[in-house]
């Protein structure tokens, strides 16, 4: 086999960018059709992404670069760069401007983007969106003072800590909002390395091998000064303890609970139906004296028509009332045929990401990377946005 020479990178923060400007260079995904079909660079315009696997270019080069849509720029993606690399060079020596995905879709998944959700630098209190883009993950620090705290942390936690010292703030505490199945929480690990407190509540939480304080409903935490009120709001029904967050009566993070277009799917405990009437309550009792100006900031997102201009990923409570189809099923019975006839698939791994979660299992490097690689599939498939 021929060697091509050493190709220019792009990388995953640089081919983000592109895609937020409306300018992304072509896609050739390098990868096996189901691999690029499970999970792949979404974002893009139509056919703004082709398939042709590494194996066919080592096989049939002519017949490959013939099959290339013409475009000013390519950026070649295969798993973990080696593969997109070759194929990279070769596209180069053929006179077509290509750049390799640095790290390739490991590390366009490993990607975090912050997004300031509050907008002024100085405000009492500073709200961040971590956007953990190829996984459409969303996490939160919410800083007040000289402190700060981190909401359904993701496993890399130098993020988290970069953020933090950006902000000249160090952390008090760590919070998860429900045990979580499509990736690795970096709550346990985050408490344990600084000596913080680690919150969930004891209904997912029950049979963990690592210290936890409780998040009951009602608990109110501290942080900064007296500015901030950070109220638990009990919301069941994704998980048995699922719990959104209240911050200063205006913003409400409600993790897997209810998302921008959708809401969490109900049976990761295969109890669908019953988890789902704790649903139906949770959005129509419990969530029903909360404001409609209350921005709802979830953790997870399904596509890039729920994120603002802005690059935020919110939804007033009022919009989604009168926008997410959830809130049109009013009757119980309604609303559960509805939810149970749009679960997709439960993938296999989630039930290992829980049990790693509560400290169960342990993953070293390479099974925590296998176990998150594809896209979250934490919510219900519904339409329209």
């Amino acid at each position: 086999m021929s060697h091509a020479p050493a190709s220019e990178e792009i990388t995953p923060d640089e081919l983000y960018q592109a895609i937020r400007r409306g300018r992304p260079p072509l896609i050739l995904d390098v990868r096996n059709a189901d691999e690029c079909a499970n999970w792949a660079i979404e974002g893009l315009p139509a056919k703004g992404l082709v398939n042709i696997p590494y194996f066919m270019f080592l096989e049939d080069e002519a017949g490959c670069l013939e099959r290339l849509p013409s475009a000013p720029e390519m950026a070649v993606v295969c798993a973990k760069g080696g593969s997109s690399a070759f194929v990279a060079a070769l596209l180069a020596q053929h006179g077509i401007c290509a750049r390799n995905l640095r790290g390739g879709m490991i590390a366009w998944g490993d990607l975090h983007v912050s997004t300031g959700v509050t907008s002024a630098a100085d405000a009492p209190v500073r709200l961040f969106q971590i956007n953990r883009v190829g996984k459409r993950c969303l996490s939160y620090v919410i800083v007040s003072n000289d402190e700060a705290l981190v909401i359904d942390p993701a496993r890399h936690l130098d993020w988290y800590t970069s953020l933090a010292q950006e902000q000249r703030a160090r952390l008090t505490r760590v919070i998860d909002t429900h045990l979580h199945a499509d990736h690795l929480s970096g709550g346990p690990a985050f408490a344990r390395s600084l000596g913080i407190p680690y919150h969930i509540r004891l209904d997912d939480a029950a049979g963990a091998r690592f210290p936890y304080h409780g998040l009951e409903d009602g608990t109110r935490l501290a942080l900064g000064s007296s500015v901030v009120e950070i109220i638990a709001i009990h919301t069941p029904g994704h998980t048995p303890g699922s719990t959104s967050l209240l911050v200063n009566e205006q913003y409400l993070l409600t993790g897997d609970t209810l998302f921008v277009g959708g809401l969490g799917r109900p049976d990761l405990g295969d109890k669908a139906e019953e988890w789902a009437r704790l649903l139906y309550h949770t959005l129509f009792d419990r969530m029903a004296s909360l404001s409609d100006d209350v921005l709802i900031l979830p953790a997870h997102y399904s596509d890039d028509m729920e994120m603002r201009h802005d690059g935020i990923v919110a939804r007033q409570l009022g919009d989604a009332r009168q926008k997410n189809p959830v809130f049109q099923r009013r009757s119980e019975q309604a609303f559960l045929e509805y939810v149970l006839n749009h679960l997709p698939p439960q993938p296999a791994v989630y039930a290992e990401i829980r049990r790693a979660n509560l400290g169960l299992i342990v993953f070293d490097a390479e099974h925590a990377m296998e176990a998150e690689l594809g896209p979250n599939q934490c919510g219900t498939t519904l339409s329209p946005k």
